[in-house]
């Protein structure tokens, strides 16, 4: 395995690649022009006249990684990212979207990737989940539990979602009315009456799980305040993330340090969301690119940047995936006043830290950024090398249910092995 951790910092509502890192000069020449003049728009819900980007973009570092003005802090630290230009997806909508980002189907009831990685390989650390989710504090995705759900695997391999404002762990601290003792004694009980009961019905995980749950929580009541307390990280820390008073970056860099905190106390997967809710709380620019992305750009650029340099600096990145991606792109065409509809034919992610080849790119898009034209990348492709740098084979990794085996990436996906060092 050339990682031990993932990191996965999922945009959600859809960040724009031509706004952020596929810089598209022809936008310019072809303003205003019908995007149907230029490219077959079979599938998309809106169309209008081509859209130039408002931002200034700049090549960076020794790899000429072409970023965007909204991005000065990621820009110093590109050279890390391989970037994946030409992935495309095949839902329009936001919930089937997030679902085959997240899970690989556009349908619900699937495993998340987490949870096929907390399956395949399990926690590095007995007192902690292998798989936290933290869901922005305007709201959980569209979908809500089932981005992170256990799907068919059994029920323990799910996502723990974890706040990164307020009180992290809802309902994990012990009553004070109940004693160490005490409480020992009734998680003995209950725990004998459960497995009781599931001797009599053995197919039911739900009940395992849910034995499991309790044993973990009260291992976690010992082990994860500390893990998510960041009052004894430095204040030079905190700065580098953006975690100051009046900083943008404040929220989202207190989910980028959690995260560091969990995957260095051997939390397998942890997934962080920037924006939740509806409209311009999160990525969904329909009616202003400029005013929306402004805004998300601002919240996550210190604080993403802060990431990989802490990890490389205290000698995790080599072993932590950084995945970073929304559910799809946006239309290089106008939407309403100067928004952007969804576009799920082409857009970006990149990958940084464990075992990915820093400064290389893989696909691209078209003249226009509408199609993925070059290289085209499934989802099914960015969760096969994911995967892969976990150290497992996409092809192997099994679970027998209903007749048959499933895997991630159902009966397709390819590991990427141009950015794989």
């Amino acid at each position: 395995a050339l990682a031990k951790n993932v990191i996965f910092l999922f945009m959600y509502g859809g960040p724009s690649h031509v706004d952020l890192f596929d810089y598209k000069p022809a936008l310019e020449k072809y303003a205003g022009k019908s995007v149907g003049d230029h490219v077959d728009t079979k599938g998309s819900r809106s169309s209008g006249g081509l859209f130039p980007s408002p931002y200034k973009f700049q090549q960076h570092g020794q790899s000429g990684h072409w970023v965007s003005d909204r991005y000065p802090h990621l820009s110093r630290v590109i050279d890390h990212t391989a970037m994946l230009r030409g992935v495309y997806g095949h839902s329009i909508s936001h919930a089937p979207a997030l679902f085959e980002v997240n899970t690989g189907m556009i349908r619900t009831g699937f495993p998340s990737l987490g949870s096929w990685v907390n399956y395949g390989l399990g926690t590095e650390n007995q007192d902690l989940p292998g798989f936290v989710v933290m869901y922005d504090y305007r709201g959980g995705p569209i979908g809500g539990a089932p981005n992170w759900g256990a799907g068919f695997l059994p029920g323990a391999y799910q996502g723990t979602p974890v706040r990164s404002k307020g009180t992290p762990i809802l309902n994990l601290n012990r009553p004070d009315q109940v004693g160490v003792v005490q409480q020992r004694e009734l998680l003995d009980f209950a725990g004998k009456m459960n497995r009781t009961h599931q001797r009599s019905h053995p197919a039911e995980s739900a009940l395992e799980a849910r034995i499991q749950s309790f044993e973990l929580a009260y291992r976690m009541q010992a082990a994860a305040p500390g893990s998510l307390d960041l009052n004894g990280e430095t204040d030079a820390t905190k700065k580098l993330y953006g975690i100051e008073k009046g900083n943008p970056g404040e929220y989202f860099g207190t989910q980028c340090l959690m995260a560091r905190r969990l995957v260095e106390r051997g939390v397998r997967f942890v997934q962080l969301y920037s924006g939740g809710g509806h409209g311009d709380n999160n990525w969904d620019a329909h009616g202003n690119i400029t005013g929306n992305h402004n805004k998300h750009c601002a919240a996550t650029d210190q604080p993403m940047a802060g990431l990989i340099q802490d990890l490389d600096q205290r000698g995790l990145l080599d072993e932590t995936l950084v995945v970073w991606g929304g559910e799809f792109g946006r239309t290089p065409h106008k939407q309403g006043g100067s928004g952007r509809d969804h576009h799920p034919f082409g857009f970006t992610m990149w990958m940084a830290g464990g075992g990915i080849k820093g400064g290389t790119s893989y696909g691209e898009t078209d003249e226009v950024g509408y199609h993925a034209a070059i290289d085209r990348t499934s989802i099914h492709d960015v969760h096969a090398t994911i995967l892969h740098l976990m150290g497992m084979d996409h092809e192997k990794l099994t679970y027998r249910f209903s007749g048959r085996d499933f895997r991630l990436t159902d009966v397709a996906g390819e590991v990427i092995h141009k950015v794989i060092v």
